[in-house]
């Protein structure tokens, strides 16, 4: 176990810790900067004390079991149940049938999947990572996370869904792959895009990419909302408006500024400055997880915090690039900071396992640990 430092305290980072707790208390005081005894600020602080005690719970539990097919078979057995099991007991909401409803509280399993799914793609690469080079091992790797994005696209959730492409794509990236099954997986991609567009896509759907094509085309339509959303991140300009004052979100010409668009008024509120302290905090918590990724016990261990560090970035990229113009709106959370228990629940517990693999990684030399890491 790690002895008392300024990055650890016993076995737990306090510097992935802390930036992760202060990203989400950012999100707290803009959520609650407009409405006095916001719903959405309370219901998020029970799910924040919920998410540290499973951070926390997790952190002292051996992970050693998830090396199993058997038990990552399992997971992902009742991930799909449950996915199934929302288009049956799930409640509509705004069009899509995608989470639970327990007494005020909604449970999302997609939000879940995407754990699982990063469980299992680190267990199968581990397994076949001597024999990577055969490219049926990228296709068997991509039906198991297609049977996810299939459920999840149907609720529809496409945000979620992509992201679960993403994790797979990420994945099979650093896993090993080479230059020629890059391109194979690259073209697979785009074929799978172009019949997604053909065949799967809805008009709505099809108008927010479009929207992207050209964001100023429909302002009051398709477009109004990212219209809305570079108005309010513009306003803010270098200093912001300060908490509560941003008139975007208090005057409610931005929608949705809790989740799909917190990002936006954050910006107006805090301005460049808040901006920049907010990217640190991410970048903090990167770097953090890919220093735990070096010295992961097996290759099981340094592919999930991989897995993870796809997930946070993809999910950043996202939520930031729609915020701001650059990418279609699609519902994607930014980590941590958005309204919303179960990806807040499933953040912490990623974080969780990773302080609990951490616990049995490997004490290497630092430029060991990196060629090993780099593959060189």
């Amino acid at each position: 176990m790690r002895t008392l430092s300024l990055k650890y305290i016993g076995h737990i980072d306090t510097l992935l810790f802390i930036s992760a707790l202060l990203i989400t208390v950012a999100g707290l005081v803009t959520m609650n900067a407009y409405v006095e005894n916001s719903v959405f600020f309370g219901k998020q602080i029970i799910w924040l004390g919920v998410s540290l005690v499973v951070f926390f719970a997790f952190s002292f539990i051996d992970f050693r079991f998830l090396r199993r097919t058997s038990v990552v078979t399992l997971l992902f057995g009742i991930t799909v149940i449950l996915l199934l099991a929302v288009f049956v007991f799930g409640d509509v909401v705004k069009g899509a049938q995608s989470r639970f409803n327990f007494g005020g509280f909604a449970v999302q399993p997609a939000e879940y999947a995407k754990l699982v799914i990063i469980a299992l793609l680190a267990k199968y690469f581990t397994r076949r990572h001597i024999e990577i080079a055969h490219v049926r091992h990228i296709l068997v790797s991509g039906v198991y996370s297609f049977i996810l994005f299939a459920l999840i696209l149907l609720q529809p959730d496409f945000g979620s869904a992509i992201m679960i492409f993403f994790v797979w794509f990420g994945m099979v990236l650093v896993s090993g792959i080479s230059k020629k099954h890059l391109v194979v997986v690259l073209l697979t991609g785009l074929i799978s895009v172009a019949g997604m567009w053909a065949f799967v896509f809805a008009d709505y759907q099809k108008d927010r990419i479009l929207t992207f094509i050209h964001p100023l085309a429909d302002i009051r339509g398709t477009g109004y909302n990212a219209y809305q959303s570079t108005i309010a991140v513009g306003s803010g300009e270098l200093f912001g408006k300060g908490i509560g004052y941003g008139t975007q979100s208090k005057l409610q010409f931005l929608p949705e500024y809790e989740t799909d668009f917190i990002f936006a008024s954050f910006s107006e509120e805090w301005g460049f400055i808040g901006v920049v302290l907010l990217f640190i905090l991410f970048a903090v918590l990167i770097w953090r997880i890919l220093e735990h990724a070096k010295l992961g016990a097996t290759n099981f261990e340094t592919l999930f915090s991989l897995g993870v560090v796809i997930l946070f970035i993809s999910h950043f990229t996202v939520h930031v690039g729609m915020n701001i113009g650059l990418m279609p709106v699609t519902g994607v959370t930014l980590p941590f900071m958005s309204y919303g228990g179960s990806h807040l629940l499933t953040e912490y517990a990623a974080l969780g396992i990773i302080m609990g693999m951490s616990r049995y990684s490997r004490t290497v030399h630092r430029d060991d640990a990196q060629r090993e890491f780099l593959g060189v």
